[in-house]
C-alpha cells in the first residue's frame, strides 16, 4: 500500500536457476511488499524467503510488487507474470491503494476474485492477505473493507492471512515510517513471521 502520490513503481525478483519440478512462490503485492524506503535484504519478503528455505531448500520466490499497484494493476499483470515465472503458489497482498484512491468495494472484491480465479485455475495454491486501511477512513469503512478479504477467503477456499499490519500499525514510533502507511525495517521480521506461520501451515505441513 502507498500514498497516492508515490510513483515509484519496481519489482524485485529473488530467485535460484528455474528448474520447473522446483516450487515457487510468485508475490503480488503493492508498496508493503515492494521494500518501500527500506534496502531489499530487510524486507520482509526476503526474510520470509529465508524461512521456506529452512523448510522447503528448493522453493524459489519472486517478488513481483510494484509500489502503488492496485487490484486492476494485479489483474492486468499476472497473466504474464503466471506465464512467465510458472509459479506454485501466489501470495496476493493489494487493495490498499484502491481503498487510498476510493475504489468502489465492488470492484476491489471483483479484481480480487479474478486474480485467485487466475491462479485457481492452473492449480496454484493461493495465500491472500487481508489489508486493513488507515483509521481516518473510519471503522464502518475499515469493516467493510476487510471483509471482503474475508468472503473472500472463505468463498474461494484459499489461505488467509487477515489484517497485515496488526502488532505492527499500533506501534507506530517503532516500526511505522514517518507517513504512516508503510513499516519500518524493524516491523519487517513481524510481517515474515505472520506470513510464514500461514503459509508453512497451510502448505509445508506434512
Amino acid at each position: 500500500m502507498t500514498a497516492v502520490l508515490n510513483l515509484c513503481c519496481w519489482s524485485v525478483t529473488w530467485a535460484t536457476t528455474e528448474t520447473k519440478s522446483n516450487p515457487k512462490v510468485l508475490i503480488l503485492g503493492d508498496s508493503l511488499s515492494a521494500a518501500y524506503n527500506i534496502s531489499i535484504d530487510q524486507s520482509w519478503t526476503q526474510l520470509f524467503h529465508q524461512k521456506i528455505l529452512s523448510k522447503a531448500p528448493n522453493m524459489e520466490l519472486v517478488n513481483a510488487s510494484i509500489s502503488g499497484e492496485t487490484t486492476n494493476g494485479g489483474v492486468q499483470r499476472l497473466p504474464d507474470l503466471l506465464q512467465l515465472h510458472q509459479p506454485s503458489h501466489l501470495i496476493v497482498e493489494l487493495g490498499g491503494n484502491d481503498g487510498l484512491r476510493g475504489y468502489k468495494f465492488e470492484q476491489t472484491r471483483s479484481n480480487l476474485q479474478r486474480i485467485i480465479d487466475m491462479a485457481l485455475q492452473r492449480n496454484i495454491k493461493v495465500l491472500l492477505i487481508g489489508v486493513r486501511l488507515p483509521p481516518n477512513l473510519g471503522p464502518v469503512y475499515n469493516q467493510r473493507f476487510e471483509q471482503i478479504y474475508k468472503d473472500l477467503s472463505e468463498t474461494m477456499e484459499v489461505a488467509f492471512l487477515p489484517r497485515f499490519l496488526e502488532g505492527v500499525a499500533a506501534h507506530k514510533a517503532e516500526y511505522m515510517q514517518a507517513d504512516g502507511i508503510h513499516p519500518t525495517a524493524l516491523a519487517q521480521p513481524i510481517l515474515a513471521d505472520k506470513v510464514f506461520q500461514v503459509f508453512s501451515s497451510e502448505f509445508l505441513s506434512p
